[in-house]
């Protein structure tokens, strides 16, 4: 989602301050939804990149000190 605003971060908070308490109960919560399923989708693009690569063979094996010698290399 890329839309243009003209409406700065502060007035956007200014405009929530003045809506009715149980609507800024509403906005929080449609926001927190909003947000939980934007990291489910990358979460799900990630397992799916993931897959694709160890079906490709792109993925080592093996143990965390292996991961850290090869990090330090």
């Amino acid at each position: 989602m890329n839309f243009q605003s003209n409406v700065t971060f502060q007035e956007a908070i200014e405009t929530v301050e003045n809506l009715p308490e149980y609507q800024q109960e509403d906005l929080i919560n449609i926001i927190r939804r909003r947000i939980m399923e934007h990291s489910r989708d990358l979460l799900a693009k990630s397992i799916e990149q993931a897959k694709r690569e160890y079906s490709r063979g792109e993925v080592n094996e093996g143990t965390v000190n292996d991961l850290m010698k090869d990090l330090s290399e």
